[in-house]
């Protein structure tokens, strides 16, 4: 178990464009989504007793646990990919195809049928997995070794063809990406390659509805500091690229949160050589939906320019952060977060909390004057693991640190 930190100083020329994550796109995209009748925006939390004991201004958590009925926030970007790529097929603006006539049978009659294929660990599988049966369509979704199998059910639960394979997460992705090309379905994947990137650019556009709705959320209140936890670096990337383009060069400070066993941007930011730098193996770790190895190429650049700090942590730190969000201080709102979605949260209560990490508030620029923005992706979406973790203690903090 081990804790790193990368920093370097934004580079204030030849950053790469922002404009297709900005306020316009934003708002684009929040117009598709709030045609879903289910549609509302998720809490975010402020939890001002708990920033009071931590000696910072104030902390907001945005709550995914509510998105949809879904309990995750993946669904967004895989509808927005899912109604761009027919959006595009029936040379149309997605402005012009709100979810009541996506779903129509007039659409579905000029599409014919469509099977869509996706590789996933859970979250992404069941929200394209919903999308696709509102269209009445066919989806395939594969899952990587170890996968729970309560996610697995409530995929197919969602409508589709479901299997936990004998893969990692990234071989599972190229399975996917094969089949589809032998089979002529469409992968809608949140990671990206050379000739596979504009199905994935939509995937981070969709999760800015989660950014604008936070900034609007927040009204006069900028945040200084945003920690993303990141997979492949879709989610990151798409929040990322929101609000550097929102606040431009006073941009709040953003760190990059992965676990240990799976920290392919670390890595790749880490060889600081312009080169993606994968993680290959089994990635073992608690943080099951940040289980990646390989950085999305779309993004990668927009993580390399406009975030600040990169940190590779232990499982005990997404694990402590479950348990202090679903344990809040006097009327502080209780928070369920899943491994993955604590994990930046977790990490900066360790921070904050382990007197080996003192030095690092300092790095971080962490006073009493910061105002910490978190997103809690997911909820317990695998309830008899987060029940282990939040009842029982497993992975508990190391005495001595």
């Amino acid at each position: 178990m081990s804790f790193e930190i990368i920093q370097h100083l934004r580079n204030s020329n030849k950053k790469p464009s922002v404009d297709n994550l900005n306020l316009e796109v934003a708002e684009k995209v929040n117009r598709f989504h709030k045609s879903f009748p289910i549609y509302e925006p998720t809490p975010l939390r402020e939890l001002e007793n708990l920033a009071s004991k931590l000696g910072v201004k104030n902390i907001f958590v945005k709550d995914e646990s509510y998105r949809f009925g879904l309990n995750a926030f993946k669904v967004l970007g895989g509808s927005y990919a899912i109604g761009s790529y027919i959006a595009e097929k029936l040379d149309m603006d997605i402005d012009d195809l709100p979810y009541d006539k996506m779903v129509s049978d007039e659409v579905r009659n000029k599409l014919g049928d469509i099977t869509f294929i996706s590789a996933t660990d859970g979250n992404h599988g069941r929200g394209v997995a919903w999308t696709v049966s509102a269209l009445k369509q066919s989806s395939v979704i594969y899952m990587p070794k170890g996968s729970a199998s309560e996610r697995l059910e409530n995929i197919r639960a969602a409508g589709a063809t479901a299997e936990i394979t004998d893969l990692n997460y990234d071989d599972a992705v190229r399975l996917a990406n094969r089949d589809a090309n032998e089979n002529g379905w469409v992968l809608v994947q949140d990671t990206s390659w050379d000739g596979y990137e504009d199905i994935p650019t939509h995937i981070m556009q969709g999760y800015t509805t989660m950014a604008y709705e936070a900034h609007q959320q927040m009204k006069d209140i900028k945040p200084t500091h945003i920690f993303l936890q990141a997979g492949v670096g879709s989610f990151a990337s798409g929040v990322t690229g929101f609000f550097a383009s929102i606040y431009g060069e006073n941009q709040p400070i953003i760190t990059i949160v992965e676990p240990n066993a799976a920290a392919c941007i670390f890595k790749t930011m880490k060889a600081n050589d312009g080169k993606i730098h994968p993680v290959t193996g089994d990635m073992n770790t608690i943080m099951a939906g940040l289980a990646c190895g390989e950085p999305i190429t779309v993004g990668i650049e927009i993580l390399r320019n406009y975030c600040d700090n990169y940190i590779s942590c232990p499982d005990y730190v997404a694990a402590q952060g479950m348990r202090v969000l679903s344990s809040p201080l006097e009327a502080d709102s209780r928070i369920i977060s899943g491994e993955s979605g604590a994990a930046g949260f977790g990490l900066f209560y360790e921070i904050m909390t382990n007197s080996s990490l003192s030095d690092w508030k300092e790095k971080l620029k962490i006073d009493e004057d910061s105002v910490l923005l978190f997103f809690s992706t997911e909820g317990d979406t695998d309830k008899e693991s987060y029940n282990k973790i939040v009842w029982d203690g497993i992975y508990p903090r190391p005495e001595n640190k």
